[in-house]
This record gives C-alpha cells, structure tokens and sequence, in this order.
C-alpha cells in the first residue's frame, strides 16, 4: 500500500511523458489533454498519500521529477511546436540562410523546464509554501500552455488561433510564464482544509470567476483560467485579513 502513490507519480510522468511524443508528431490537443492527466495523478499522489499515510522523502523527490517532465519539459515542447512554424511565417529568410541570430528565438522554450526545476528545488526546501504559493505552480504553467492549446482547436475565437500563431506572442508568452514561476509573488494553494467559506474565500472567489467564464465562454475561457487564479491571488493577499 505504501507505494501506491509512487505508483501514481509515476503515471504523472508517463502521461507528461507520451504528451512529448504526441507534440513532437505534431498532434498538440492530444498532447494537452495527455498533460492535464499528469495533473490528474499529480493530484491523486498527493491525495492518496494523505490516505495511506505514505509519505517518504524518495516520493517527494519522484514527485518533483515527474512535475519538472510533465510541467516544464511537455508544455514547452507544445510551445517550441507552435513557435517554430510562427517563426518560420515571420522570419523566412532568417530560416533559408539558417545563420541568422533571429533563429535563436526558437529556443526561447528551454526557459520553461529550467525555471519549473528551480521552482521547484526551492519548493521542496521552502517551508513557508505550506498554505501558500510563492511563484507560479508548475501545473498552473502547464495549464497557462495547454489551455492555448485546447481553446483554440474546440472553439471559433479567431484571436486565439492569432495568438497561437503568433510568434511575438509566444515569446513573450513564454518569458512571462517563467519569470513568474521563479519570483516569490504570493499565489494561493487551492487545497481545501475544510468546506467553510471563511479562510476559503479566495478559493471560493477562484472557482466561482472561472465557472462563470465557461458559462459565458465555453472552451474559449480556458486560457482565462491562470489570469484568474493571479489576480485573485494578488487581490486576496492584498486585502487585510478577515477579523
């Protein structure tokens, strides 16, 4: 029993894992649906090892493995996939020479693995994060990614699919992303100690915008999802504590 959440972790990184081989065939929604099940078992390892009782300092360390593939490494490889293409219709020449610095900018990605495994290390020996985050969450960026992803092929809101298209709008999309997963912004953990809404409120606040927008939105709210979890976030950390 004691090693079932490992078990779980490990299908984290199996899924995170496949999602890199779908993107790198070029199928991005099955390779986005296939990251949000990491964030599925990601959940459920730690749910089931609050069950079992079965904490152990080798399934923290696996945990943290399987988030960097699944929440740094697949995302970025989703971004890396849309990039180069947007590249290629922005800077043709830059491409047919193959000499051109501009070239350069289709690596931008690599940012995304290497500030969610410093993200990370800092997390795993943080004991301040216990109740809060600092910084943006792994699976939030992954989330932040493959709502792109998946909002643009299920919806018919031409900006996204500009957007994705967008090489300008990736970078910036990607430096953004991973600057905040390494800053020490204050950002709420969603884990519900209790159902009462006093000390819930920011989560509560969270839940409700998001359901909101999918009423309104559909699909096309997903990439809504982490613009509302921050301002949430900065909106409840900056507002005095309740009496």
């Amino acid at each position: 029993m004691k090693h079932i959440p490992n078990l779980v972790t490990s299908f984290n990184l199996a899924a995170g894992f496949i999602a890199i081989i779908f993107a790198a065939n070029g199928d991005l929604v099955t390779a986005s649906w296939l990251t949000l099940a990491a964030m599925i078992f990601d959940f459920f390892d730690g749910f089931s090892a609050r069950l079992l009782k079965a904490y152990s300092d080798i399934g923290k360390e696996l945990d943290s493995l399987a988030d960097i593939v699944s929440f740094g490494v697949a995302p970025a490889f989703i971004v890396y996939k849309m990039l180069v293409p947007a590249l290629h219709d922005t800077l043709p020449s830059a491409f047919a020479s193959g000499t051109n610095p501009a070239v350069i900018l289709m690596y931008i990605p690599v940012l995304m693995p290497v500030c969610a495994a410093l993200r990370l290390a800092k997390f795993n020996n943080d004991t301040t994060q216990t109740t809060s985050f600092k910084g943006l969450p792994t699976p939030a960026n992954a989330i932040a990614v493959i709502s792109l992803v998946i909002a643009a092929n299920y919806s018919s809101l031409s900006l996204l699919k500009s957007f994705t298209g967008s090489a300008a709008a990736l970078i910036a999309y990607t430096v953004v992303l991973s600057i905040l997963m390494v800053t020490r912004i204050p950002l709420l953990s969603l884990k519900f100690k209790n159902l009462k809404f006093k000390g819930n409120e920011g989560r509560y606040m969270f839940i409700g915008l998001v359901a909101i927008s999918f009423v309104i939105f559909w699909l096309a709210a997903a990439p809504l999802i982490i613009p509302i979890y921050i301002i949430v976030s900065l909106v409840r950390f900056k507002s005095p504590p309740a009496p």
